[in-house]
């Protein structure tokens, strides 16, 4: 695999999964903080689907946004099917659940005086919002480098919805695949690693900088 294959697989990989965990966290940590702050009939259930979610296979949720997406589908008109965006839906729709789970059990681990004191002092619901989320910023931001995490390291939607097509949809996990289908294992292997250590560098960054602001 030649460094300009390389680059521009990586460049997808992270592209398609950054942009996922951040549509994600936009739309689970609301949801997971309107669960937290309040009991009501239903929360139980939605906890279940939502964890019931979370182990969906990969393959399933493909399979779902390609029949969406095919030409035959509902969404066939978009031409959407075997696009970057195509594989950033799919990875949002797999990473939500994570998101909102890990985000739920951090909000729920602060301590529920913060929240009573903010409003006693006068804070609106939003802004005693915020004070919750201020507490549990850290472990937040764990869960979204989870989700991304999950987004960048699957191979089933990015397959089915991207098609692997050299420099559009292929990405790194894609490439692995196919360098393995060709018994190219060595190959395959340090694409695996390359992976690993720019997850890794981007964790650490991110990490470091979160502690930075404490």
């Amino acid at each position: 695999m030649i460094f300009r294959d390389l680059a521009f697989a990586l460049w997808v990989s992270l592209k398609t999964s950054g942009l996922a965990a951040l549509a994600a966290s936009l739309l689970a940590v609301p949801a997971a903080l309107a669960l937290a702050g309040a009991d009501f009939r239903g929360k139980r259930a939605l906890l279940l689907i939502n964890q019931t979610w979370m182990a969906a296979p990969t393959v399933v949720i493909g399979l779902l946004f390609y029949s969406l997406l095919s030409r035959s589908g509902p969404l066939g008109r978009l031409g959407l099917l075997y696009s970057q965006t195509a594989i950033t839906l799919g990875q949002i729709f797999l990473i939500l659940p994570l998101i909102t789970g890990f985000s739920y059990t951090a909000l729920r681990q602060v301590d529920r005086r913060a929240r009573v004191t903010a409003l006693t002092l006068g804070a609106s619901r939003r802004q005693a919002g915020w004070v919750v989320l201020r507490e549990a910023r850290f472990a937040l931001l764990i869960a979204v480098l989870a989700g991304f995490a999950r987004a960048v390291s699957e191979v089933g939607i990015a397959m089915m919805l991207g098609g692997n097509i050299r420099h559009v949809t292929r990405n790194i996990t894609t490439a692995i695949a196919l360098e393995t289908s060709k018994g190219e294992f060595t190959n395959g292997v340090i694409l695996g690693v390359i992976l690993l250590v720019v997850t890794l560098g981007i964790n650490v960054f991110v990490t470091i900088g979160a502690k930075g602001k404490d």
